[in-house]
């Protein structure tokens, strides 16, 4: 998906992106200033999670909304589940600015969209905020446990990222085998621990980095993994680069000096331009899990949660994406195109049959 310039119109980043329903919240009292996104919904009501962040232009928050929102549509497709795609975000500095009036009104805003929009919690938003959103709204997952809910989805998202890696593996070494192998996780999060967890359960050498370098030392002595710095990590060669933090961290530079032969993380949108990047790893060689493929663990928790399945059931869809991205990788070899055009014809060939279907109706 291409990056759409914000001097472009509104209408023009609409257009090229397809999506049905752009949504503005403004409300001066609590200071919300937030961007509800509707991609498609013909799989069934779109979700999303709300990611709160100081962007810092408006058009920048756009940008990332509409991309973020079209990915969820490809994302729930692939999975193979019966929901369409959206995203939300909050301006704002999530340590400074958010309060529970303010996620409150947010709370009101989906509401108002009469369940054609289901959120959850992303980058800056926590399971506490969901539960002030859920005092307004049903439409919002990713409550704690205790109130009825699936609590935190980062392990299960890792497992997801963890059986991407797996069919990676396979692909390019003939065994899914992790032992022995190495691997770099950018960013440490709450998933991305998850990760490294999973990795060196495996007898997986684990590099990993992340911003906040105190994090990055507990993380490194809880798991024996061996930190570095963000700005050596291209420098290592490994067999796995793992983004697990924001975007566009596969660009034109880092391309150049990546010495690993796969790719495969947790972070959404890794691609900073999809076409032109996923070609250039495709001419080097490199093997890219697209993102929207293996990341989406986080929101088969969430469907779990949303249709009453159990722990085990949400494990097995889970363990799915193993098959799903071996599928996207047999398709990219095939048809010698990147696995990002193979994974979107994958996903555009469901939303198109469902479509047909319901166009019987």
């Amino acid at each position: 998906m291409p990056v759409q310039q914000p001097t472009d119109s509104i209408f023009n980043q609409l257009d090229a992106f397809g999506h049905k329903k752009v949504v503005f919240c403004s409300d001066p009292d609590t200071g919300l200033k937030a961007i509800i996104a509707i991609h498609d919904t013909t799989l069934g009501p779109a979700f999303g999670s709300t990611r709160m962040w100081a962007y810092k232009t408006e058009g920048d928050a756009l940008n990332d909304v509409l991309r973020l929102s079209k990915s969820m549509t490809y994302k729930c497709a692939i999975a193979g589940l019966n929901m369409g795609g959206g995203y939300s975000v909050i301006i704002g500095d999530s340590r400074k600015d958010k309060t529970e009036a303010l996620m409150r009104k947010f709370g009101r805003f989906i509401k108002n969209l009469n369940g054609e929009f289901i959120t959850s919690e992303d980058v800056g938003t926590s399971p506490r905020d969901m539960e002030y959103i859920r005092m307004e709204t049903q439409h919002v997952t990713g409550i704690p446990e205790s109130l009825g809910g699936s609590g935190d989805p980062a392990p299960i998202a890792a497992k997801g990222v963890f059986m991407g890696i797996k069919a990676c593996v396979k692909e390019q070494f003939g065994s899914d085998s992790l032992t022995g192998k190495s691997v770099i996780v950018q960013g440490i999060g709450h998933v991305g621990e998850s990760l490294v967890k999973l990795l060196r359960d495996e007898n997986t050498k684990v590099y990993i980095s992340d911003i906040n370098d105190e994090r990055t030392r507990q993380v490194s002595k809880k798991y024996g993994a061996e930190a570095v710095s963000n700005n050596s990590i291209f420098d290592i060669d490994a067999d796995i680069y793992s983004p697990c933090a924001l975007g566009a961290t596969i660009n034109t530079e880092t391309i150049k000096k990546i010495k690993c032969g796969i790719i495969a993380g947790s972070a959404n949108n890794q691609l900073q331009d999809e076409q032109v990047h996923g070609e250039m790893l495709l001419d080097k060689g490199i093997l890219f899990a697209p993102d929207y493929v293996i990341n989406a663990g986080g929101i088969i928790n969430c469907y779990s949660e949303l249709m009453g399945f159990s722990k085990k059931r949400t494990m097995q869809l889970t363990e799915n994406i193993y098959d799903a991205t071996r599928n996207v990788l047999k398709l990219s070899k095939l048809e010698n195109i990147s696995t990002t055009n193979a994974a979107n014809k994958i996903a555009e060939k469901r939303i198109a049959d469902i479509k047909k279907v319901k166009s019987t109706y």
